[in-house]
């Protein structure tokens, strides 16, 4: 919305310059996106009256004028301008001024003619790009006068931004309406008189559809001259809303819809056959619209139609056939109001927008129509004569918008907007905006008036409050309060530095959707009830995931396909699971996961190490750094997902925290992967957990280390052999580790031999041979016991 702010300044004209006044409209939710001074800079330049215009002497081209700038004495010019003739008034720049550019006018001499001035063009003021000739000024223009003040050249041209719901400001009247409330400057609003018919010719209107059209206005005018020019004040004002002066009849509807809001349409009376009828569009209805688009519009359209078809889409846009042309001399005049649900998207919908659907879609004052009519009557017999024939207006009160009481309770009000109000301080407030308000003890009641499409409940005139008072007068008060430190047990590992260390150890971080396909659930996880999402975002995308690995080999074929040589990454994220019985229960479970997957070359190609491929142990060392200091078990697993001979149940501390293993070689065919990924998945907060630390006195006695090679059958894990001896009550070892596994020779085909080194160390002696010994002996014997095992000769 563009405005002239002299145009403003008639109807409420407060004490703020032209900044002032744009901050003030910003701030109450009227944002500013541009001003600009009409003219730029220049001094010197007066209105002046062509006394004479002589032929140049010595040049064809050239004109010597007498000019009366209102100095006394005629001022001699040479000017080159086509229409420089006797009796025009111009601007004049007299020796001294300045023009834009810092072009300053001196005495001169023109082909041997001396020359005190110059003529001037719009273009030569800034104005705008006419170049033609002379800038002509009207007649009644006083000589002498300064050319900014005949202009009003100082005027500034807002441009607001306005949000959809505040239609009530694509006009001058709405936004000065605002500023009045805002300001406290008195209102003059225009005075509207309503025009005696001067004959009786009339066009009856039917409206057909009132869901889409409740009200309409229409008048006969006659014998009007639309050949007769638009007023220079009324162009000007045109002009500087950014709306380009057509014709004298255009121009009129132009200006009442920016004066007060209500879009107009003009119609040639002579071009219509019988009543007006308001209806929706049917099967067969055609219309060349005044753009020359010829449209079929669908039964969701609203016309104006007549006895032979469509005149005009309502709202939007007027008929070509219909229109106003020089030619014309019987106006059919049309002031409608049109439901916004009836006007909005039509526009765009056959590729165009107009002034007038812009406001409808929006909505506009729905008791305006009669009012705006009056005036457009107004002012077309003003500019173009005529006599106006009696207003016919059709009303279907029951179609029109309900405009129900608002209740505000005082006290909601001060706890949103952070200030105290008292109940006649907010009747005050809204009283201002020209809306009947009634005040109650903690309650105020407002009825919205018929322009206020945006007042519907309790949080708009809460709005409305805190706009009108000023978003600048409200205390930018910082939130308090207590806040403790939160607990941060030194026996868990916080979710970034698990990733740290997943980091350190060449991982990187993946962030995959919590909805996957179905066939993930189906083919990694044996899931074939799966969590289903209601809406999908995709067709692919249906279900909630109850494992990372379906994310992870995504990602991994995508890097495939884009030639990663090597992919080691990981996820942290939340799964989703149903209860035991099968059915979801109240929020579902949802524990957080961590899973990572490692595919290709073991390490990244170089010289010093040879080429191989990834395999179980590598990942297991991983994870053995991830889990350092806890006791860990890694137990044969049947998995969907997995390898049957290449999976674990990994344990920790005894209990079952999560699985490693290779993929299954079906999936890795169906996906395509070449060669299988190690993945891992884990329970998060167990995961995160560590043991604290224990102060544990160092020995200054020498330690003692023994290897101990036993034998067992071939399908004992060594893990579980491993256990076995470290949880031998003996408080002088310190370390048992395996350093050798053995079958071949001088073992039975059906068993193996495990060999530990075990370092013994008392803190307050040196050890003896026959206590080592005896250690030795409880070792094999717990060993041989619990799994049978013997000492390897």
């Amino acid at each position: 919305m563009q405005f002239s702010e002299h145009w403003l300044r008639t109807l409420v004209s407060p004490a703020l310059d032209s900044a002032a006044l744009g901050h003030l409209l910003t701030m109450a939710g009227l944002e500013v996106e541009e001003s600009k001074v009409v003219a730029p800079a220049f001094s010197g330049v007066v209105v002046a009256e062509i006394l004479e215009a002589n032929p140049h002497p010595n040049a064809d081209r050239l004109r010597v004028c007498k000019v009366d700038a209102g100095a006394g004495e005629p001022l001699q010019i040479v000017c080159g301008a086509p229409n420089a003739a006797a009796g025009m008034k111009v601007p004049c720049a007299i020796v001294g001024a300045v023009l834009p550019g810092d072009f300053q006018i001196k005495a001169a001499k023109l082909r041997g003619v001396e020359s005190f001035g110059m003529l001037c063009s719009a273009r030569e003021l800034g104005i705008s790009d006419a170049h033609e000739g002379l800038l002509a000024l009207p007649a009644d223009f006083k000589v002498g006068m300064s050319i900014r003040d005949a202009l009003a050249l100082d005027d500034v041209c807002f441009t607001i931004k306005l949000t959809p719901n505040r239609a009530d400001c694509l006009s001058l009247l709405g936004v000065a309406r605002d500023v009045a409330a805002l300001t406290g400057a008195a209102l003059s609003e225009p005075v509207v008189s309503t025009i005696a018919a001067s004959h009786n010719a009339s066009r009856a209107v039917h409206l057909a559809s009132p869901d889409g059209c409740p009200r309409y206005v229409g008048r006969v005018l006659r014998n009007v001259d639309p050949t007769r020019p638009t007023p220079d004040w009324m162009k000007q004002r045109l002009e500087r809303c950014g709306v380009r002066s057509i014709s004298a009849i255009v121009d009129v509807t132009n200006y009442v819809m920016l004066a007060l809001g209500q879009p107009l349409h003009a119609f040639d009376d002579d071009k219509l056959n019988g009543d007006i009828v308001v209806r929706w569009a049917q099967t067969g209805d055609k219309l060349l619209l005044l753009n020359g688009q010829e449209v079929e519009p669908d039964e969701r359209t609203l016309l104006i139609t007549d006895a032979s078809g469509p005149l005009a889409l309502a709202g939007v846009m007027g008929g070509e056939l219909s229109g106003v042309t020089d030619a014309t001399r019987n106006v059919f005049l049309e002031s409608a109001f049109f439901q916004p649900d009836a006007i909005v998207g039509r526009a765009r919908a056959y590729g165009f927008s107009s002034d007038a659907s812009h406001r409808f879609e929006r909505g506009v004052d729905f008791d305006l129509a009669p009012r705006a009519m009056e005036r457009a009557t107004e002012l077309i017999l003003a500019i173009c004569g005529g006599e106006a024939g009696p207003a016919v207006e059709s009303l279907a009160t029951d179609a029109l918008p309900a405009r129900e009481p608002v209740s505000l309770r005082v006290s909601r009000a001060s706890q949103v907007i952070g200030i105290p109000f008292s109940a006649e301080q907010i009747g005050d407030i809204l009283g201002r905006l020209g809306m009947p308000v009634t005040v109650g003890e903690d309650r105020v009641t407002v009825t919205p008036a018929s322009y206020r499409f945006d007042l519907r409940i309790e949080e708009d005139l809460i709005e409305e409050i805190a706009r009108i008072h000023g978003y600048e007068n409200i205390p930018e008060n910082l939130p308090q309060g207590t806040l403790g430190m939160l607990p941060l047990p030194e026996s868990r590992r916080s979710a970034s530095a698990l990733r740290r260390l997943l980091a350190g150890r060449e991982y990187q971080e993946v962030v995959n959707y919590a909805f996957v396909e179905e066939a993930w659930e189906r083919d990694f996880c044996g899931n074939q009830a799966p969590i289903r999402l209601a809406n999908p975002i995709a067709s692919h995308l249906s279900v909630m995931r109850s494992s990372l690995l379906g994310g992870l080999i995504g990602t991994l074929a995508t890097n495939q396909r884009r030639r990663a040589p090597r992919v080691r990454i990981f996820e942290i994220g939340r799964c989703f699971a149903k209860d035991a019985a099968g059915q979801p229960v109240a929020g579902y479970r949802q524990p957080m996961r961590l899973a990572g997957l490692a595919w290709g070359p073991a390490v990244a190609e170089q010289w010093g190490l040879a080429t191989r491929k990834v395999d179980f142990f590598d990942v297991k060392a991983d994870l053995e750094a991830l889990l350092d200091g806890r006791s860990l078990e890694f137990v044969r697993l049947t998995h969907p997902a997995l390898h049957p001979g290449r999976a674990a149940e990994v344990r920790c501390d005894g209990a079952a925290i999560g699985w490693i293993g290779e993929l299954h070689p079906n999936w890795v065919q169906r996906y395509d992967l070449g060669t299988a990924p190690v993945v891992f998945e884990l329970d998060l907060d167990a995961a995160a957990y560590r043991p604290l630390p224990a102060f544990v006195a160092p020995s200054k006695f020498p330690m003692v280390v023994r290897d101990l090679a036993l034998v067992v059958r071939a399908e004992t894990p060594v893990g579980e052999l491993l256990a076995v001896l470290r949880d031998a009550p003996l408080s002088i070892v310190q370390a048992i580790e395996i350093f050798d596994i053995y079958q071949g020779k001088g073992i039975d085909p059906d068993r193996k031999s495990v060999a530990f080194r075990v370092r013994f160390q008392h803190t307050d002696q040196t050890l003896e041979d026959a206590e080592v010994d005896a250690a030795i002996d409880v070792l094999v014997g717990r060993a041989s016991e619990r799994l049978g095992a013997q000492l390897r000769s």
